[in-house]
């Protein structure tokens, strides 16, 4: 079967997009759903790509999404990659879009993608070799990664009723989604998502988007993230209700994530030496950090491959 994969992807050093940004959302505030580290540009999707042919050559077809923007050093003569415009798969009333929680509802909508395919940002890497059993099942189903959080749901109830705490805005939409598949199916999914590469079924988010309308319409006009959005992980749990799709759990030498201000980080991701990994920037994040998580990238894969020019 082809498998695809799909990065979200914006240089937010871009005079042209940081006027636009500024114009509808303003300038970042620094917190959690508007730093510099949601937009902030060094190359990492380039790195990435290194480890697609590297580690993953198997990989059919490759979309990027972006803002009417193509990467400057993007080889766009080359027929396995492809740059997908927010206008050709987003409705106006979602334009301009700076919500990655909005602009992942309309994946589905990329032309010529293939049923099977994997989800990506651009900061997110194959560490060694990987193949399609790695994702999907011998039924081709797809293989959820989750942190194994049996308690949850109550901990969440005590941090919010008990303790009168609020939940930071990614943790709420991740709350919101589960909320609304255990009102459908009757089952709560407490885990969160490995923040990695994810496997997934066009025909899934199909579904999603059906069963759900009204609620994911709701954030179209979220320009920005907000505490209200309904987060990826509801087209994982649905697919786990349905049985179209593998419960996994996540291990460090399978999935890992390096908070880019974190140095001691990258001594531990030595040890696991994982299968994917994430280089995660934050609005705790500083520049010299930046530059030091890519100085770290390059050196992991510093050969040239077939999609730079």
């Amino acid at each position: 079967m082809d498998i695809d994969l799909v990065y979200l992807w914006v240089n937010g050093n871009d005079p042209k997009w940081i006027a636009k940004r500024n114009a509808c959302i303003g300038r970042p505030s620094g917190g959690q759903a508007h730093c510099k580290g949601r937009y902030a540009d060094s190359g990492e999707l380039k790195y990435s790509l290194r480890s697609v042919e590297k580690y993953a050559p198997w990989i059919h077809r490759i979309f990027i999404v972006t803002d009417n923007q193509t990467p400057e050093w993007l080889n766009t003569d080359n027929q396995k990659v492809q740059i997908v415009d927010h206008k050709q798969i987003m409705p106006a009333e979602c334009l301009p879009c700076f919500n990655s929680a909005v602009i992942e509802q309309f994946i589905g909508n990329i032309p010529g993608l293939s049923e099977h395919f994997l989800y990506a940002n651009d900061d997110m890497y194959f560490g060694k070799p990987v193949q399609p059993q790695d994702f999907f099942g011998k039924d081709n189903l797809p293989k959820v990664f989750l942190f194994r959080k049996p308690l949850r749901k109550l901990a969440l109830f005590y941090r919010e009723k008990i303790l009168g705490k609020k939940l930071n805005p990614y943790l709420n939409t991740i709350k919101n989604a589960a909320v609304l598949v255990e009102k459908r199916y009757g089952k709560y999914y407490g885990g969160k998502q490995h923040h990695n590469i994810d496997a997934y079924l066009k025909s899934t988010f199909e579904l999603v988007n059906k069963e759900f309308e009204n609620e994911l319409r709701e954030m179209r006009t979220h320009h920005m993230r907000s505490s209200d959005d309904i987060q990826r992980c509801i087209y994982s749990y649905v697919a786990l209700a349905e049985k179209r799709a593998h419960l996994c759990y996540v291990s460090k030498r399978h999935s890992f994530r390096i908070q880019i201000e974190n140095r001691s980080l990258y001594e531990t991701f030595k040890q696991y030496n994982p299968k994917l990994f994430c280089m995660n920037d934050s609005e705790r994040a500083k520049d010299e950090d930046r530059a030091f998580a890519i100085n770290f990238i390059s050196s992991l894969f510093p050969v040239k491959s077939e999609f730079e020019k």
